[in-house]
């Protein structure tokens, strides 16, 4: 297929003159050669093998398949007649080969595996085959569903076996250390119910093996002596498995459940059984390109399309950690119930706490694991907060720098899609350090080795900026502006509702003289011309007619264009920068003037014994 035309063109081998039509499996295994990228192998009964990306074929193998008749074989005890309902309809055809593998260490080095129990082997590019049919406890003619040679030792090659037609639902896994010639197995703890469909072995460590069966994907640390099942994904049949070795991605084919990327893998090669020796371990940071995601379609990521366009989910953006933690870190409670819960079971007694303890217990704050980003000055740019489970995790950082937004301890239940997440500037290439850290029980501790990183610069437009310190430098003086304006809206929002409570407050004291309120009515209305500085005059807005730009709209216009970019500041914004500066000064003056007016008077009716209205500290005179 040409992917810039869209055009289809069929390059399926072609039978000679008066030659039987070729054996097609349903799954016609074809591979590139790992020696050559115009090299393909491609296989019926027999191995084909073209030079020159499909344009003609040459056949490199007799029928290397048992060349069994199927017509003689039994189906449900018995063979069947020629005229049974539906006889060899809706099936492939038989006697075909699965799977195709060469190995990357020797050109012309290649296996292959028949749907009825065949493996052969070529080391000379299909001038000599030798073949076998018969493979330590398992049965005789199983369906071998794929092939592969080590990338670590020629001599190394794997097989997956499928025997379900049979009502057989063992997996199987076979090793070969002599290129094929005689086979184990290294099955061993995979569960007993679940075909095997495929397997790959990792390009660094030579004892990390992915298999593909009937019911997940599962993987050993340790060349097959133990396989563990990947949690996360469906419990659906796993057909195929690549991996992309540049970014260490497993890409997962599944049979009706789409594909799915496992991003990184590379902390699989470290052993659960060394890991567990140190608390925590932080494995290696991989160099980050610094960019910012796009928004093609409608600020979101299918746009108005609804489901009838499917994507998947980008990987998250920005500096991924990868780490493990041998145990939970748990409060000091859940650590007395975890010893409680073992006496119960052991029938013990569980002794009753002292109140001390259950008091400690009650204002303990909760074990906090997080990362700390460091520049090269040893500077910090960042935190990252991370989970204190037991076992593996990831969390990112999105080459960011702090945002100025007003802290909160509750999220929204909806956010609108075009709000975009709080957000400070773009960290500036480099190198930069990230540290795992522990705060439990009042004390904050170091885990693990510290591990270094670099930021990159994706240089892919010739308006990104070739001075980014400067980019940053102003962008963090918006962000100094933003962050005032978040605080002067926040601080406004305060006094108005104080303000409000006051009012009712003056009813609610008879000793008050009603001359204080015209004071309150004074501090209201200076409120409102405050306000209209802030955000604008409403009165004519509100009514879709133009008005001078508030503080906030330009401080907000300049961050929000500002931020998400890349390229030289423009010199409007700067201009732009100069008059949102001299505007907040005013602004922050005007607001403590006010502040301080609205102090004085809570100090009055305190004095008068008002009601407690927030924001004032009561007196006590006995």
């Amino acid at each position: 297929m040409d992917r810039r035309t869209d055009e289809r063109l069929y390059i399926t081998p072609h039978p000679k003159k008066d030659e039987n039509a070729y054996k097609w499996n349903w799954n016609t295994p074809l591979i590139i050669s790992p020696h050559s990228n115009t090299r393909l192998f491609y296989a019926a009964e027999k191995l084909f093998q073209s030079d020159d990306r499909g344009d003609s074929w040459i056949i490199i193998s007799p029928d290397l398949t048992q060349k069994i008749d199927r017509n003689k074989l039994e189906v449900m005890g018995r063979i069947w007649s020629v005229d049974s309902v539906a006889k060899n309809k809706s099936t492939s055809m038989y006697g075909s080969l699965i799977g195709i593998s060469e190995s990357p260490l020797q050109q012309g080095l290649i296996m292959v595996g028949s749907d009825d129990g065949v493996i052969s082997t070529t080391a000379n590019g299909g001038k000599d085959w030798k073949s076998i049919k018969s493979f330590p406890k398992v049965p005789d003619m199983s369906y071998v569903s794929d092939v592969l040679f080590s990338s670590h030792d020629k001599n190394v090659a794997y097989a997956t076996i499928d025997n379900h037609k049979r009502g057989d639902y063992k997996p199987y896994v076979l090793k070969s250390t002599n290129q094929g010639k005689s086979w184990k197995q290294i099955t061993n703890n995979l569960p007993k119910r679940g075909s095997t469909h495929t397997i790959v072995e990792d390009h660094v460590n030579p004892n990390l093996l992915f298999v593909g069966t009937e019911f997940g994907l599962f993987f050993t640390q340790n060349g097959g002596k133990n396989w563990s099942k990947f949690s996360s994904l469906p419990t659906t049949p796993i057909r195929d498995l690549e991996i992309q070795r540049r970014e260490s991605d497993l890409v997962v084919a599944s049979f009706g459940r789409g594909v799915y990327i496992l991003d990184d893998y590379s902390p699989l090669r470290t052993k659960t059984s060394t890991l567990n020796k140190a608390e925590a371990t932080l494995f290696p940071v991989k160099d980050t390109w610094i960019y910012i995601e796009g928004d093609r379609i409608d600020d979101r990521e299918k746009g108005s399309s609804g489901s009838g366009y499917f994507t998947a989910k980008n990987p998250p953006l920005g500096v991924t950690f990868s780490y493990y933690l041998k145990d939970d870190y748990k409060t000091l409670k859940k650590q007395r119930r975890a010893k409680e819960i073992k006496r119960e079971k052991d029938s013990a007694d569980t002794p009753y706490p002292s109140w001390d303890v259950l008091r400690i217990e009650d204002n303990e704050q909760a074990p906090q694991v997080y990362f700390e980003i460091k520049d090269s000055n040893k500077k910090i740019v960042s935190r990252v907060s991370a989970s204190s489970k037991k076992g593996f995790h990831r969390t990112q950082w999105d080459m960011r720098l702090p945002a100025p937004n007003a802290v909160q301890l509750k999220q929204p239940d909806w956010i609108p899609y075009w709000v975009y997440a709080p957000m400070g500037p773009l960290a500036t290439p480099g190198i930069y350090t990230a540290t795992l850290f522990k705060r439990q029980s009042g004390r904050l501790t170091a885990l693990g080795k510290a591990q270094s990183f670099k930021l990159k610069v994706l240089k892919n437009s010739p308006e990104i900026t070739n001075d980014p310190q400067a980019v940053q430098d102003f962008h963090l003086k918006l962000t100094k502006l933003q962050r005032t304006i978040e605080g002067v809206e926040g601080k406004l929002g305060e006094i108005n509702n104080s303000v409000a409570h006051l009012y009712k407050a003056l009813k609610l004291t008879v000793s008050v003289d009603e001359s204080l309120r015209s004071d309150l009515d004074s501090i209201r209305e200076r409120l409102i011309q405050f306000k209209v500085k802030l955000h604008g005059d409403s009165t004519i807005s509100s009514r879709a007619e133009s008005v001078p730009w508030s503080v906030s709209r330009r401080v907000g216009n300049l961050f929000g264009s500002s931020i998400e970019s890349q390229s030289d500041v423009p010199q409007g914004f700067k201009d732009s920068y100069e008059i949102a500066k001299t505007e907040v000064s005013i602004l922050v003056k005007d607001l403590k003037i006010v502040y301080a007016d609205l102090k004085t008077f809570e100090k009055i009716i305190e004095d008068k014994g008002a009601p407690w209205t927030p924001g004032r500290l009561p007196n006590w005179e006995d």
